[in-house]
């Protein structure tokens, strides 16, 4: 409720002064104490506040009602003008002086405020509500006002209605409660009217008063609150963390100790021991505290650390599934090489600049509590990831320098290496020519006309070409498939270090093996075709390059094409190959390991014929219990738990 109040007032909570020490038990209901206190503190004054503006804008609608009412029922209609029949929502006078003493009947008032929204509406029914018997006025408020429901602030307004006949106002009022209006009562003379207004001119001037102390004693109680709730959270927070300790701890047999069973790493054992020193020291126990390592055959839990940097990059790690104990973490090397992949398909310098930049103010702003404590999911995402997103948004900005890209458009950094001019003067490109020809053609072969390559990324003069998204779609393609590729290469072989750490060799002929063949002999020979094809044809006989697209359809359907040329001598048979090599390795890669664990499970049973185990030499445990018993060789112990039949 506090957090609340504080957000709803606009202010921040800091940081806390300092470190706070854990409470005990009568300091913590203390805290409890002073927080309700300060909590229904809180409540009162906001109620009070609360009722105060209610009543001072009521007040103050009255007073415009009876402002802009006093305009339309005392204007003088002018001299020598006619009478004529009244129509609904005039905006002149509603009472005529020279036709008030021809009313045999008394004319009645019901004046209010009502929501613009619902204008039209209202207005429409009351005429055939009222069969038009009644003469209804309306005008915006001059002030703009909190509307109490949404809290927003809009501009209400102001209705008159003249109407003669109690059947009629019962029917005026019945509506404008429909309506939700706030009718207010309208003196009939104007005399009433005045002393009216000037007692709601003092009123308002007394309520104002009043509303500002409320406001200002508001403020001192939330100072309070301000400066009392950083170090009353962070005490909770301890307690809680305490508590939470004590409930996954055990009695022991005398149940007069608490014993843990905790997951420690070995360089933390040293710190582990000085807090339990020291919190026997401050408790004034009598039994010092003590560690004791236990030899488990267990598998310890993942812990990988992290810091404000690599954090977001091994969220995204462990999305995909968290490393078992002492495997090879590829967090690391996803800093680079997620960005850059991401920059491949992203790549743009206008709008990478603007995530870099969005990235980089994050980043300096990181420790403001506003941007940390915001309750804002999908900010809170953002916020994390800031470093992610900041080499994100670097990364693109250089892939977008490599597309010549900003905002999808190109860019003159260095002269074009294109001569159209020498293209002019080599070919017959008369103005009849250029007249019919709206395109026309760069050949790379006449002397002069390409001078050589850009010095970095695409020269700008492809944007101006009929051909650039054939180009420029082939070239991002043929570095995405490359790229890709290498990427799935290098995460296979990342997998060798687990199967040699392991010691599970059979791991690396039945899993690595299949995997590296299927890759290379599919997708690996795809990248070698991409560059043979960039080295072997230039632009002298560009026209006679074949399509990688169609040679790779027709490996797999064993068939060649004979309008699109082969790239070397025997290319069919060498296809041929590849595609069973990569084939056969995938019944290797689903059956193998499974089969092989089997057999090497029934091995010992089905070959064990020693005598039976009596006496002392019989296990106590048998089957999967004995796997998990305390008591492991010291071989268990240092290896994680990770026996060469390790799945």
């Amino acid at each position: 409720f506090l957090q609340q109040e504080l957000r709803s007032a606009g202010r921040a909570l800091g940081p806390c002064p300092e470190e706070p020490r854990a409470p005990l038990a009568r300091e913590a209901l203390r805290v409890q104490e002073q927080s309700e206190q300060l909590a229904q503190e809180l409540r009162e004054v906001s109620r009070n506040r609360a009722s105060l503006r209610g009543r001072l804008r009521e007040l103050r609608q009255y007073l415009h009602v009876l402002r802009e009412g006093q305009r339309f029922t005392s204007l003088p209609a002018p001299l020598g003008s006619p009478p004529r029949p009244r129509a609904l929502s005039e905006r002149e006078p509603i009472l005529d002086p020279s036709l008030h003493q021809h009313l045999d009947r008394k004319v009645n008032f019901v004046a209010g405020v009502i929501h613009p929204w619902r204008v039209s509406a209202f207005e429409r029914l009351l005429w055939r509500a009222c069969r038009g018997y009644l003469v209804a006025s309306f005008v915006e408020m001059p002030e703009p006002m909190e509307d109490p429901a949404t809290g927003e602030t809009i501009t209400w307004v102001i209705f008159l209605i003249s109407y003669w006949g109690e059947q009629i106002g019962q029917k005026i009022r019945k509506i404008s409660d429909c309506f939700h209006c706030h009718v207010y009562p309208y003196p009939e003379s104007e005399a009433s009217r005045a002393d009216t207004m000037n007692g709601l001119h003092s009123q308002i001037q007394d309520l104002s008063v009043v509303l500002e102390e409320t406001e200002q004693y508001l403020a001192q109680v939330l100072d309070k609150v301000v400066l009392a709730l950083p170090t009353w959270r962070v005490q909770v927070q301890k307690m809680k963390a305490i508590y939470l300790v004590l409930n996954q701890c055990s009695f022991d047999v005398t149940e007069k100790c608490l014993i843990a069973e905790v997951w420690c790493p070995v360089r933390d054992l040293t710190q582990v021991q000085d807090a339990l020193r020291q919190g026997s020291y401050k408790s004034g126990s009598s039994v010092e505290c003590f560690v004791q390592r236990i030899p488990t055959s267990e598998s310890p839990p993942t812990l990988i650390r992290t810091n404000k940097f690599t954090a977001g990059f091994q969220s995204i790690v462990d999305a995909y599934g968290v490393a078992s104990y002492q495997e090879v973490n590829p967090a690391p090397y996803a800093i680079i090489t997620f960005p850059f992949i991401f920059a491949i398909m992203f790549g743009d310098v206008g709008h990478g600049l603007l995530m870099f930049l969005f990235a980089l103010w994050m980043v300096l702003y990181e420790n403001s509590p506003s941007l940390r404590q915001a309750s804002n999911e999908i900010w809170q995402t953002f916020f994390e990831g800031r470093y992610l997103i900041l080499l994100m948004g670097a990364f693109s900005i250089y892939t977008g320098f490599i597309y010549n890209e900003c905002f999808s458009k190109a860019t003159v950094i260095f002269p074009s290496a294109w001569s159209v001019a020498t293209m002019a003067n080599h070919s017959s490109w008369s103005s009849a020519y250029l007249a019919t020809h709206p395109s026309l053609t760069l050949d790379p072969n006449v002397t002069g006309v390409f001078q050589g390559p850009y010095p970095f990324g695409i020269d700008p003069i492809w944007s101006l070409a009929t051909n650039h998204l054939n180009f420029l779609n082939s070239f991002k393609m043929k570095m995405s498939v490359v790229l890709g590729i290498v990427h799935m290469g290098f995460g296979v072989l990342l997998g060798i270090f687990n199967h040699l750490h392991f010691q599970q060799r059979h791991r690396l002929v039945l899993e690595f093996l299949p995997e590296m063949v299927f890759l290379l002999a599919l997708f690996g020979y795809l990248v070698f075709l991409i560059f043979y094809k960039w080295i072997k044809f230039s632009a002298a006989n560009s026209r006679l390059a074949p399509s990688i697209l169609i040679h790779f359809i027709d490996m797999f359907l064993f068939t060649s094409n004979a309008g699109n040329l082969p790239l070397y001598r025997g290319q069919v048979p060498v296809q041929t190959v590849l595609v069973v090599l990569a084939l056969a390795s995938v019944p290797v890669l689903l059956l193998g390991t499974p089969l092989y664990l089997c057999c090497r499970r029934r091995a010992p049973r089905t070959g064990h014929h020693g005598p039976v185990a009596t006496g002392d030499e019989e296990p106590l445990l048998e089957g999967q219990e004995a796997g998990n018993s305390v008591n492991a060789t010291k071989e268990d112990v240092e290896s994680g738990g990770h026996s060469p039949d390790a799945q």
